[in-house]
């Protein structure tokens, strides 16, 4: 028999969402892919007619939990500026119906972040104590939210070019800890620190890790711009790089793009993945240099955002 979806708009998914473990679902998550219990296929692009946009569906399978899904999101062009919104379909592996529909901005935002969290806390050293955000926007505080409480951070500086211009924004981010101060300057935010995320929306470089001072872990996300990238694609060569899930993300994040095709990086330089790093199967590396961990967003994380969600619905 057919059964009707629970459908779930942005505002009950961020509701549940503040009930839920992010990080700990994600954490699960990696173990069940390294344990062979979830299957995750590449990102599929696809590219509307005369440069109107495209739209990326993520997948995923969660055996152990008896669903599959995809999250779409497509990226509309207009005169405006660009359109970006996301839904994701959760359905039943033992019945073959659809079980929830759900606004995945909220989804989004958590995942990403709660990704970028469980990576800090897998890779940052021990004794990180700088903390060092570029982005103010919603995932940027996403970000904040997850990380404050991983390391005992005794500063942590935030730059992004509007915040001068929105004191409701910059006093948000000190609400959300009081640790937090507003930088005037890209350079000055990262001045000294040991782990610096990237938490913009820029089709291009944001910081040349080249100029830092001391080795410092760098995490960077995606935006569905074609080819976007935070740091500049040469700068891979000089770094120990991570990423979320190393059979996918080399064929989607912009500068591991760019760099094989320009500049001699090899995918195979990928020192390991959150599944590797969750089971142990790689250790924390060492800062001889830069650590850069990059994450494209996983169709599985959004199917076990969106499962937790269903199972609180229900």
């Amino acid at each position: 028999m057919s059964s009707t979806p629970y459908v779930i708009d942005q505002t009950r998914a961020r509701e549940l969402l503040a009930r839920i473990d992010v990080p700990q679902i994600l954490r699960k998550l990696f173990r069940d892919l390294s344990a062979g219990h979830a299957v995750q296929p590449a990102q599929q692009l696809v590219e509307f007619p005369q440069g109107a946009g495209d739209f990326i569906n993520y997948l995923g399978v969660l055996a152990k939990d008896g669903v599959y899904g995809v999250k779409t999101s497509p990226y509309i062009v207009r005169e405006q500026g660009p359109l970006v919104t996301a839904w994701t379909l959760l359905m039943s592996m033992q019945t073959g119906q659809p079980l929830l529909l759900c606004d995945a901005g909220e989804l989004t935002t958590a995942r990403t972040a709660a990704t970028t969290a469980v990576a800090v806390d897998a890779l940052a050293p021990l004794e990180a104590s700088r903390l060092a955000i570029i982005g103010s926007g919603k995932v940027a505080q996403a970000h904040l939210n997850y990380i404050k409480t991983l390391r005992d951070w005794q500063g942590i500086s935030v730059y992004s070019p509007s915040l001068s211009e929105d004191p409701a924004t910059a006093s948000l981010l000190q609400t959300l800890d009081p640790r937090v101060s507003i930088a005037d300057s890209r350079e000055t935010a990262i001045t000294e620190a040991d782990v610096i995320l990237l938490c913009t929306s820029s089709a291009g470089p944001v910081i040349d890790p080249a100029t830092l001072s001391k080795p410092a872990l760098i995490t960077s996300i995606s935006t569905n711009a074609p080819r976007a990238h935070e740091v500049p694609p040469q700068s891979l060569n000089d770094m120990q790089v991570f990423c979320d899930y190393r059979l996918t993300t080399p064929g989607s994040a912009g500068e591991m793009l760019i760099a094989g095709e320009r500049h001699g990086w090899d995918r195979n330089a990928i020192v390991g993945d959150l599944a590797d790093l969750l089971s142990e199967k790689v250790q924390r590396p060492d800062y001889h240099r830069h650590v850069f961990f990059r994450s494209i967003g996983l169709g599985l994380e959004d199917i076990a955002l969106a499962n937790a969600v269903y199972q609180l619905q229900r």
